[in-house]
């Protein structure tokens, strides 16, 4: 095409006046970390997002249906979970139980929250408990006489001294009834296991045990406190909630498991937003850059202007030659912003660069988790700056008098 051939000997000419090139090596440098910056700052903000609900969900269910105001607990719960368990989109239902309790070790003590899932066959597991760091899950089954089992968070066995197959006890503050009232209750577990899921709150104060010896030591009976459904998309938790709510009757409710982590969700949406605009900023400053470096370019070529002008070149033509010059300043940096952002995070992920401090961010590194369609808007966006930028000094090319700018050739 004549518009780029002679777009691409503008930009590869020397320059009588230094600058603008200067200033068209700055405009592509700039619109590089625009890009760039912005593929960094995206893929830490769905590396955040993705680590967290990955965590959340290897412990926590898509839907769970609780008491609205804890009293009784839920009965009959066995009739209810094959009913929730025939929803569209529910894999399975299995029934839990939460309580607190003292847990005490060989060397500290600390308070803990405690879960007691069934382990019949075909039951589902929590994926924080399918790769235990020690242990096994099978060993959570008791037999007649024997301690029940209990898994441990890593950071919650490593700070009472718990070790797999030396015993801890259970504390419970209104454990039995007595003539002078209600008195706490010891009982003796054994631990099985240590699962690390990855998130800081779980790790730290969290426990497993069967559901049938934890129902016994708490004295609730027959009786459970949640039902969980894991789903075949963890996004049609709201539509498998609504359903359920037919089912379960006024005394229960369902949540989402969107829900019940919705602050630190809608925070991470709101930095995501965030995160574009501020750095969608660069992006402005190297339109700005790409505008001036164009604009003294065709204060500089006006007499090469005019001459293909009076050759017969026309209007479009010359207006075509300055777009082409900034979308090749856009496109140049457009592809070294994305290489060099991409490469980045991939190291930066793989080799765990940022380390974090647990107790705060709930994590131990920065994730990097990029998406091929980020890149793709990222790359359009750049690209449409850069051509709108354009649009200033291709129109005042075209305005250039032939004749005026010839007379004193």
């Amino acid at each position: 095409m004549f518009e780029l051939f002679v777009a691409r000997r503008y930009l590869r000419a020397k320059r009588k006046q230094v600058v603008i090139s200067v200033i068209t090596a700055i405009s592509v440098i700039g619109v590089a970390a625009g890009v760039m910056a912005l593929v960094i700052g995206l893929a830490i903000n769905t590396g955040f997002r993705s680590t967290l609900e990955r965590n959340l969900l290897g412990l926590t269910a898509h839907v769970s249906i609780q008491e609205k105001e804890r009293v009784e607990g839920i009965a009959n719960w066995e009739q209810l979970t094959a009913q929730l368990a025939r929803l569209p989109h529910v894999k399975s239902a299995s029934p839990a139980l939460y309580d607190v309790g003292f847990l005490s070790g060989p060397v500290n003590g600390d308070g803990a929250s405690i879960k007691g899932i069934s382990i019949a066959s075909g039951a589902p597991i929590p994926e924080a408990l399918s790769h235990l760091k020690a242990g096994s899950i099978e060993k959570l089954r008791s037999v007649e006489g024997e301690r029940p089992g209990i898994i441990l968070g890593v950071r919650l066995a490593e700070r009472i001294g718990a070790v797999v197959g030396k015993p801890v006890t259970l504390t419970i503050s209104n454990g039995h009834i007595t003539p002078y009232g209600i008195r706490p209750s010891n009982v003796p577990l054994r631990v099985v296991g240590v699962f690390e899921s990855g998130f800081f709150e779980f790790d730290n104060a969290f426990g497993f045990m069967d559901l049938a010896p934890m129902q016994k030591i708490f004295d609730v009976g027959d009786v459970l406190n949640s039902i969980e459904l894991y789903l075949d998309d963890v996004d049609a938790a709201p539509e498998v909630a609504a359903a359920a709510e037919t089912l379960i009757g006024p005394k229960l409710a369902a949540t989402t498991w969107q829900e019940q982590n919705r602050q630190i969700l809608n925070a991470l949406k709101m930095e995501r937003v965030v995160t574009v605009v501020s750095i969608g900023l660069i992006q402005v400053v190297a339109a700005l850059n790409i505008l001036i470096a164009l604009v003294m370019m065709v204060m500089e070529k006006h007499r090469d202007i005019a001459i293909l002008m009076s050759m017969g070149a026309r209007a479009r033509q010359i207006r075509r030659i300055f777009v082409w010059e900034g979308a090749m300043i856009g496109a140049v940096g457009t592809v070294i912003g994305l290489t060099a952002g991409y490469t980045i995070c991939y190291f930066a992920d793989k080799y765990q660069w940022l380390r974090l401090d647990e107790q705060v961010y709930a994590i131990s590194f920065v994730p990097f988790t990029t998406r091929w369609v980020d890149g793709i808007w990222i790359a359009a966006a750049a690209m449409a700056v850069s051509l709108i930028a354009t649009l200033y000094p291709a129109r005042s090319a075209t305005k250039i008098a032939p004749v005026e700018s010839l007379r004193y050739e």
